[in-house]
């Protein structure tokens, strides 16, 4: 990717993140309940995965990986940092705050987990597109 695509997915990521922060004031979601933030993760990761999966697909041929790799990294990498300052550093949670916004934690390792691979599937649907 170009230096400028990284600049802007960074911006949208964390644009996404403030969004995310402020929907989830006073608390930072910590005010629901396990039930429903298990619901809510789960209610996200369609719509994610599916602005991945078609960044992957209108990707020239051969560069799905790497586009799912730099979406898998901005997803997780910044946020991580994001969360570690504010739940961190500003609530004084410390690196404890992985366990108890366990809600957030799943997003530093499903990024890797299936966004990943879905540029690999996209290249292998290209090949079989093909007749390979």
């Amino acid at each position: 990717m170009k230096p400028r695509k990284h600049l802007r997915l960074l911006i949208l990521v964390s644009i996404a993140w403030i969004l995310f922060w402020l929907a989830g004031l006073p608390d930072y979601y910590q005010q629901y309940s396990i039930e429903f933030m298990f619901f809510f993760d789960l209610a996200i990761l369609p719509p994610i995965w599916f602005v991945v999966y078609r960044n992957a697909k209108h990707s020239k041929p051969g560069n799905a990986v790497n586009v799912s790799f730099w979406w898998s990294f901005y997803i997780s990498v910044p946020l991580f940092f994001y969360d570690m300052f504010y739940c961190g550093f500003f609530l004084g949670h410390g690196m404890k705050f992985v366990i108890q916004f366990w809600y957030l934690t799943v997003y530093y390792l499903l990024p890797w987990i299936l966004f990943f691979p879905t540029g690999w599937l996209v290249e292998r649907m290209r090949k079989l597109d093909k007749g390979f």
